[in-house]
């Protein structure tokens, strides 16, 4: 295969060596095109050296090949990393004014961007006015994640690895009915942690973002899926990623608002995937009032939530797949022992045991999942972030659907 790679101008273009030497050793051929302010970061002779091909950014160079049209023609993927908040922009605009630009403007292949850039200017509206933009032409996007940025500064901006950049490639270059092998299914996903109430000010919560709940959510409609999501207190920036036509949200708090949500989506949904975190107990009474210390320590009373889940196990239809997720902090063989026993109790066709701590899972970039089959095998045992779990978690609700 033929990628381009397009390199702008901010600091993780080092990183973006790397990219191109995975790709290099997967066989494919590499052409890098750089801006200029992307040379300022890595020098033209290492693009040439890693990629084992000329190197320009200019349109009137290589002119009898009418190189700034024959590298889009050419393409079978062009991949933008890092994608600076200047580079979406004039990708949004449709500019052509250097050899990247119009290589974007000729090409009929896939897209993909890797945006990275301050925090302030990823949540910019012009920013993410643009990202619709793109997204609504077809342009695919993996993270920004949220981590350590330029100058001391942490949020979410930062390009994503080179591995999870290497990896979401890879899937888009796959056969378009593969792509595409969720196409005309409807999903309902949960994503993000319930929270039930104390008193108008407190809650009883936990620590679920919902970045695995929207990963999934957005791999799915990128896989040709209809997706509704039921979104249960997740930040305006997790969130935002699945703001997209293919994907409807409807918001909850409590467990008994998302089993709501859930049991009507669950209606017209061919695979149910329960990733939120819900709270198992709930206050029997929740206070009209805030609590004060002038009452003294408040005793609470609690009482069990229902079980979203094994309810819409029990009354899926014939055909519909349902998903369990675990948060679980065991290890080894009674990490593998306590999900087969959830998943024989919840009665699901798949159940991804997720291995969680103080530093691991929950609010993390990345994650591990064990998925165990109705047989209460593993059929999927995967790590990285959160966007390749989620597809390598699709690909078991594929093959326990029987599609190939």
């Amino acid at each position: 295969m033929v990628i381009v790679v397009g390199v702008t101008g901010g600091i993780a273009a080092y990183k973006v060596v790397h990219l191109v030497r995975l790709f290099i050793a997967d066989g494919h051929e590499v052409h890098v095109v750089p801006t200029d302010d992307a040379l300022r970061f890595v020098g033209l002779p290492t693009w040439e050296a890693i990629s084992r091909h000329p190197v320009t950014t200019s349109v009137h160079d290589d002119v009898p090949r009418v190189r700034h049209v024959a590298l889009g023609q050419k393409a079978d993927l062009v991949v933008v990393a890092p994608a600076t908040a200047n580079t979406i922009a004039s990708m949004a605009a449709g500019l052509a004014d250097d050899l990247l630009g119009t290589t974007l403007l000729a090409t009929t292949a896939p897209v993909l961007i890797a945006p990275a850039m301050h925090t302030e200017m990823w949540h910019h509206a012009a920013t993410r006015a643009n990202v619709a933009t793109l997204r609504s032409r077809g342009v695919h996007l993996v993270g920004p994640d949220d981590g350590p940025l330029t100058g001391g500064d942490s949020g979410p901006g930062r390009m994503s690895e080179p591995e999870a950049i290497h990896a979401t490639a890879l899937d888009l270059l796959r056969p378009r009915e593969l792509q595409h092998d969720l196409a005309g299914l409807t999903f309902a996903v949960s994503a993000g942690g319930t929270r039930e109430p104390i008193d108008p000010v407190r809650f009883i919560g936990n620590r679920s973002s919902g970045r695995q709940g929207v990963a999934l959510a957005v791999a799915a409609a990128d896989r040709g899926a209809r997706v509704l999501l039921a979104a249960a207190n997740i930040e305006a920036d997790v969130l935002r990623e699945a703001d997209r036509p293919d994907i409807e949200i409807t918001r909850a708090g409590s467990a008994a608002e998302l089993g709501t949500v859930m049991r009507r989506a669950a209606a017209e949904a061919d695979v149910v995937i329960m990733a939120a975190a819900v709270a198992d107990y709930r206050v029997a009474e929740a206070s009209e009032q805030k609590l004060t210390k002038e009452s003294g320590p408040p005793v609470l009373t609690l009482v069990e939530n229902e079980d979203i889940l094994a309810g819409l196990a029990r009354q899926r239809r014939p055909g519909q797949t349902v998903v369990g997720f675990a948060a679980e902090t065991a290890t080894g063989d009674e990490l593998l022992e306590r999900g087969r026993r959830k998943r024989r109790r919840k009665g699901v066709d798949l159940l991804a045991i997720n291995e969680v701590g103080w530093t691991k899972g929950f609010e993390a970039a990345e994650n591990r999942l064990l998925v165990l089959g109705a047989d209460d095998e593993v059929v999927t045992e995967t790590a990285g972030s959160k966007r390749e779990v989620a597809d390598r978690l699709l690909d078991a609700v594929r093959n326990a659907r029987g599609v190939e």
